[in-house]
């Protein structure tokens, strides 16, 4: 059962709505601790350091008012937007609040929030929306890529005379460094980066029983040398394509049926990744037809989200989003425009979708939800049980419900709508017509809840 916020929702004329919501007495709870906190913080009170003045005598200083209203104003927003995506409203301005103080702490409380939402599409007729399609082909080299890589699981390694160290060669060598620490008859295999660069380069074009001193830096900034010797020097031989490769790197006794399981998976996955960008051109081709124009907060949150994506992706490889952008030459400016644009199109193609959903009045049993969730917590080792618990808890399951909502409208309309060559559907777009001429903006793939 889900104990966060909860909320009715009441339609107003001229596009408006007005969410009552109940907040939990633990929220409040949470919410007027945290007040405290910060006011504990900030303010002065003789005979008491900043952040260490106790609860009672905080109140009798600034009063309960102060306090409820330092509590609510700080969290009201995202009561707020708890209650309006769990709801599925669109708001397109900031809402006016209506709310009396809580009495207590330790009570459930509600307020009001009234604000205009976005209009609900008309939704064209897609079943007569034509849009492009490409048909799977699998590249001959991509083939034979595989096959390379097949070889090399099979290479034999084959000592060699009479010439020095190349770079994708596997060394014997020893390693005795500053201070006398060492390793000997260590085997390296050039290029896959198991020792530092500056070895690797300083090995290449040395023989059999030459050595070399090379120096490099530590991760605290010091340097660091190492002497190092060639013992041994080995290559890479690669067995023929033939069917003796397919015997040996695979389950396939010839090399035609291994070739037919390359070019079968590599076409799956070429055709996986085709449907997704079709459906977000149906998806699109149906914002178009229906001509819905996405704006307001709920744009500039998912702006937000992606940028605090992009982020966080950034940061994981130990480089800050500034210094990304700087070294990619990007301008932080236009990167928020791109996405922006890109939030703008993700909300339009939801609401067209949700359009759709209710035209159709598609439902989502609980069960199709939990079995959702059971196949994903199977493939991921969890326990199906808790991972339902948590998502009923949080409030998730239902963002889920109305992600499979739309996956299921977007099912519905990319099956019916006119399925033509890509070809075909890039010549009508390049014939140029005033109500056909938009901003050229990076295509992405993209599903429901994505």
């Amino acid at each position: 059962m889900n104990d966060g916020v909860q909320a009715q929702v009441e339609e107003l004329p001229e596009n408006r709505v007005r969410l009552t919501v109940q907040v939990p007495s633990h929220d409040v709870h949470h919410a007027v601790e945290h007040a405290a906190e910060d006011l504990a913080a900030s303010v002065k009170i003789p005979g008491f350091r900043k952040g260490k003045v106790p609860r009672q005598v905080l109140v009798q200083k600034i009063g309960r008012e102060r306090l409820m209203t330092e509590a609510v104003e700080s969290h009201i927003g995202g009561w707020f937007w708890n209650a309006a995506a769990q709801t599925r409203v669109r708001p397109v301005a900031q809402p006016e609040y209506d709310f009396e103080l809580p009495e207590s702490a330790d009570e459930e409380w509600s307020f009001t929030a009234t604000f205009p939402v976005q209009a609900k599409p008309e939704v064209a007729d897609w079943k007569s929306l034509e849009v492009g399609a490409v048909e799977a082909e699998v590249p001959e080299e991509l083939v034979e890529q595989e096959l390379e890589a097949l070889r090399a699981t099979v290479a034999e390694l084959v000592p060699v005379e009479g010439r020095p160290v190349e770079e994708d060669d596997t060394v014997v060598v020893d390693l005795v460094a500053t201070g006398g620490d060492s390793r000997r008859d260590y085997v390296i295999e050039l290029g896959r980066g198991a020792v530092v660069e500056e070895i690797e380069r300083g090995i290449v074009g040395l023989s059999a029983g030459e050595t070399r001193q090379i120096e490099f830096e530590l991760a605290d900034g010091s340097k660091q040398t190492v002497e190092v010797t060639v013992k041994e020097i080995k290559e890479r031989v690669l067995p023929p394509v033939d069917d003796e490769l397919a015997r040996s790197a695979s389950e396939f006794e010839t090399l035609a049926d291994l070739r037919g399981e390359i070019e079968g998976r590599l076409k799956g996955q070429i055709e996986d990744e085709l449907e997704a960008q079709f459906r977000a051109d149906v998806a699109d081709a149906l914002v178009a037809a229906s001509k819905v124009e996405a704006s307001g907060p709920l744009v500039e949150a998912r702006t937000r989200e992606l940028l605090n994506g992009l982020a966080r992706n950034v940061e994981a490889r130990g480089v800050s989003l500034e210094t990304y952008l700087t070294m990619t030459g990007q301008d932080p400016n236009e990167l928020v425009a791109r996405l922006r644009d890109e939030a703008r199109r993700s909300v339009a193609r939801e609401l067209v979708l949700e359009a759709v959903a209710d035209q159709l009045d598609l439902q989502v049993p609980d069960e199709e939800i939990e079995t959702i969730v059971r196949e994903q917590a199977d493939a991921f080792g969890d326990d199906a049980d808790e991972t339902l618990l948590r998502l009923r808890e949080s409030g998730r399951f239902e963002t889920l419900r109305d992600d499979v909502r739309l996956r299921n409208a977007l099912d519905r309309v990319a099956a019916e709508v006119k399925r033509i060559p890509k070809e075909l559907a890039e010549a009508r777009e390049s014939i140029w017509t005033p109500d056909k001429e938009k901003p050229q903006t990076e295509t992405k793939l993209w599903t429901p809840g994505s």
